[in-house]
């Protein structure tokens, strides 16, 4: 009978103690992500700290033309410098956006044009370096814009070699410049990778959440290398105008691709330069048809 009651109260003190043990275990929780958040913050603001002034703001006027209409546009644009020399890389679709809408719906937008008659890198002490394209790359959304005159001293710049791969629900850091009505501040993101897609070639999709980040903003690891660049991904559609939205979405385009395509920039030639496009780079799909043909 002792025994019995001995027992009775051993569990009546285990249950009255489930409260107190339970929230014992939710304070660890929340410590433990508090201080995750923490390491997060601590090393975006690392990141932040290092890599701010490869952003700059590319000031261009585009003249655009479309079904008999004509219209000028000043547009501030991200742009992230990579290489001292001050060549700067941003989204072709940001320069032209009707290079994006030709690739979706290339019947409705095949005689719309667009002309860059200006373009500038503003940097942050005021200074605006006029510039020029020296390379577009129309299947990886890439327009590589230099200075027409070398700068002073050389520039902060993001070293794409120094470059890594991600994987679906990794945190990145990405980072931007504002508009003026903020003063073009510098900013930065924590964005998650919510999809990878390895074909036609590999892309990193990041979620859909509202940030500071935007076209041409640069996109780090936590461990401080750089994953890639935001950019448009745009593929033709069936249905007509209101379907144009299925053909296009956000991605991150990886490093070594804009390394690439960095190597093959030309030096700038002044107001005598002529833009040149990359040349086309067989796709992984492209590549497993050709080895698999006798």
């Amino acid at each position: 009978m002792h025994t019995t009651n001995q027992s009775k109260f051993s569990a009546s003190v285990v249950w009255r103690n489930v409260p107190y043990a339970l929230s014992a275990a939710l304070i660890i929780a929340q410590a433990t992500v508090s201080l995750r958040a923490d390491e997060v913050g601590d090393k975006g603001r690392d990141i932040f700290a290092r890599n701010q002034h490869a952003v700059v703001t590319v000031q261009v006027v585009q003249k655009t033309s479309s079904r008999g209409r004509a219209s000028e546009s000043k547009q501030d644009l991200t742009g992230t410098v990579v290489d001292p020399s001050g060549l700067t890389v941003l989204a072709l679709s940001a320069c032209d956006p009707f290079e994006l809408y030709r690739r979706v719906l290339p019947e409705e937008y095949s005689k719309a044009e667009t002309e860059i008659s200006d373009i500038k890198i503003l940097l942050d002490d005021g200074t605006e370096m006029p510039a020029e394209i020296v390379l577009r790359d129309k299947d990886l959304d890439l327009a590589f814009v230099r200075p027409k005159t070398k700068p002073a001293s050389p520039m902060t710049a993001v070293d794409l070699s120094k470059s890594c791969a991600a994987q679906v629900l990794d945190e990145v850091i990405a980072l931007n410049r504002l508009n003026p009505a903020a003063s073009r501040a510098y900013a930065a993101s924590v964005e998650r990778i919510t999809a990878v897609i390895q074909k036609p070639r590999t892309f990193y999709i990041p979620d859909s959440m509202m940030t500071t980040t935007g076209l041409g903003s640069p996109v780090f690891a936590l461990n401080g290398n750089v994953l890639g660049l935001v950019v448009m991904r745009a593929v033709a559609v069936q249905g007509g105008p209101a379907s144009y939205r299925d053909g296009m979405t956000t991605v991150i385009l990886p490093a070594g691709d804009i390394l690439k395509g960095a190597k093959q920039a030309p030096e700038s030639k002044g107001d005598s330069g002529e833009k040149k496009d990359a040349p086309k780079e067989e796709t992984k799909d492209a590549k497993d048809s050709k080895d698999s043909k006798p």
